[in-house]
């Protein structure tokens, strides 16, 4: 007896009335995008700060104090122009929620902000430094945390391609972060002292390389968003910007020129990292297959 084949099609991955099974993130550009890569360039200036205080790299330590409290404070009009106004944010400040990674960004963001301000203040004025160098030490704990926080923000989400980018996701964002710190270090301090911002950029650009490709690949299916169409073209340039410029990181240290191109290449690659991974959340929440094959897949196990 031969098998008939069966006459049912192949099922179509839409939800009720053809819409999406998810809403779409509401993260607005430019603000949204701009608004993590300030937060990851001022909690990694920070924590560069602290090591260059150490190291007796002084012009590179006033350079990082300067960068943290203005990607301190510049992320934070982002984030208020994001949530529409100000009262919004102060709102989230009026709740101490641990379990909450949105009430928990709100508190690291204004504790950032106001230790990098006081460490920044101290430095150009020369007005009490002991309280700033105690403000700097500090952010050496509030630095890690900005840097990163984002990342778990957007992975304690339903968006498929974030929620189940859960473990790169925050290396993705520190190496960003890393880079990015290290790029406005090298173009701010001269060359001759700027050798551990150097450092940093190549770190930056190997972290964020690797767990790109890794999320990348092991998410599969869920990991689509990040290969294809807008999101697919931006973490492409992000992924060749990086590496060019953590490769002219590694070279730079007697050519003005070839810093500045590096400088430029890692600060356009973290910004096209943060603009790709926003999109392709959008992507993920657009397309029903990825919410509904990953979860028939987990029933199937």
């Amino acid at each position: 007896m031969t098998r008939e084949r069966s006459m049912v099609p192949e099922a179509e991955f839409q939800s009720y009335y053809g819409r999406p099974v998810l809403k779409p993130p509401v993260w607005k550009e430019p603000y949204g995008p701009a608004y993590l890569y300030l937060g990851g360039l001022s909690g990694v200036s920070s924590v560069m700060a602290v090591m260059a205080e150490f190291t007796g790299h002084d012009r590179l330590a006033r350079t990082a104090r300067v960068a943290a409290a203005i990607g301190a404070a510049a992320g934070a009009g982002l984030l208020v122009a994001e949530l529409g106004r100000p009262a919004r944010f102060l709102n989230m400040l009026r709740v101490f929620k641990p379990t909450s990674p949105m009430s928990m960004g709100s508190w690291i963001l204004a504790a950032q902000g106001a230790l990098s301000g006081v460490a920044a203040s101290t430095e150009l004025t020369g007005i009490l430094p002991a309280v700033g160098d105690a403000a700097v030490l500090a952010t050496g704990l509030t630095g890690p945390l900005t840097a990163t926080y984002t990342a778990v923000l957007l992975a304690d989400t339903a968006v498929p391609a974030w929620h189940e980018a859960y473990r790169e996701l925050p290396f993705l964002f520190a190496g960003s972060a890393l880079a990015s710190a290290g790029a406005v270090g090298m173009l701010a301090t001269p060359r001759a002292q700027a050798g551990p911002a150097r450092v940093v950029a190549v770190m930056g650009a190997v972290v964020e390389s690797v767990a790109g490709v890794v999320m990348e690949r092991r998410l599969g299916l869920v990991g689509e968003p990040y290969r294809l169409g807008k999101a697919g073209g931006r973490m492409r340039a992000a992924r060749v910007l990086t590496a060019g410029g953590g490769l002219l990181a590694s070279i730079a240290g007697r050519s003005r020129t070839l810093t500045a191109l590096s400088g430029l290449a890692l600060t356009a690659g973290a910004l096209c990292t943060r603009f790709g991974v926003l999109e392709a959340g959008r992507t993920s929440t657009a397309d029903p297959k990825y919410t509904i094959v990953p979860q028939r897949q987990r029933q199937a196990v």
